[in-house]
């Protein structure tokens, strides 16, 4: 397994801020930019006293704009390394740590953590699990949360989804009397093979005919069988709570999907962390012409 993009190659790719933004000018315009206004090609050159490039007709372009940086006043620099530290670690970085490396306000450091996680999460994508022929799909609910001032339970409930040897997927449940079966039927192939534990909001999935339900009874102490079992899953739920209770101690329900898409992201590429990074760095968005 390749090893990890490593501190000293992200100084040696990404020196200062003129490199930063050329790379970002090159993955979302090209190496050769053809000019929208006069359609020069290869005429663009970086302006002195803005992060931006002009053609020799005067025409503009601002390669941070309609990206995580956009009116953004933090070097460029800057949020590559924060975003290389995403990848670095593998239980999350808090934004005290953030402030702390990088010299910023706490609310500078908040907001950047949150547009990077949106970030990894459209990198990352939704593709659809299972399907006949491919590996089982684990199914299973996780609760997040303690109790609130009053006593009162205050944990919200999330909906998983691995496929053996391939990708997780979740989705924050709002409300613990909400049916899992639209997210299923969403996102997992008729004709998959789902396991899941024995609870009764997943028992009715092998009566609707659309999957090959099979289920382990971990109230009795059942925790496989044969190739049934739901330890995948269990084991995405056990990097996350560590994750959040190590490094971010609380979530709050309005922003916790937004932390589970960086876990997602991390485990999708965990048997190639080599590119974690760098298929951050090559997926900004490409511009309309």
């Amino acid at each position: 397994m390749a090893k990890s993009f490593t501190y000293k190659q992200f100084l040696e790719t990404y020196p200062d801020d003129d490199a930063c933004l050329a790379h970002l000018f090159e993955t979302r315009y090209g190496k050769e930019p053809v000019c929208p206004k006069c359609g020069g090609v290869g005429t663009f050159h970086k302006l002195s006293k803005l992060p931006a490039y002009t053609c020799n007709c005067g025409h503009h372009i601002h390669p941070m704009a309609g990206t995580p940086f956009e009116r953004s006043r933090t070097s460029l620099r800057t949020w590559f390394y924060v975003m290389f530290l995403f990848c670095a670690s593998r239980n999350g970085v808090s934004a005290k740590e953030i402030q702390r490396q990088i010299g910023c306000t706490y609310k500078t450091a908040w907001r950047m953590r949150h547009e990077i996680r949106k970030y990894m999460g459209w990198v990352d994508g939704d593709a659809k699990l299972g399907g006949p022929g491919r590996p089982p799909v684990e199914i299973d609910k996780a609760y997040i949360g303690g109790h609130d001032r009053l006593g009162h339970d205050d944990k919200t409930v999330i909906l998983g989804m691995v496929e053996r040897q391939g990708e997780v997927l979740t989705r924050v449940i709002l409300d613990r009397s909400s049916r899992v079966f639209p997210h299923v039927f969403g996102w997992v192939r008729p004709g998959a093979r789902v396991m899941t534990d024995s609870a009764r909001t997943f028992m009715e999935l092998g009566k609707t005919g659309t999957y090959q339900h099979a289920a382990v009874d971990h109230v009795a102490k059942e925790w496989v069988r044969g190739d049934v079992h739901t330890n995948t899953i269990e084991g995405f739920w056990g990097v996350l709570k560590r994750g959040i209770n190590g490094t971010y101690v609380w979530v709050s329900q309005k922003h916790l999907q937004k932390y589970l898409w960086e876990f997602e992201f991390r485990h999708n590429l965990r048997h190639e962390p080599c590119l974690m990074f760098q298929l951050l760095m090559a997926a900004f968005p490409r511009a309309s012409r």
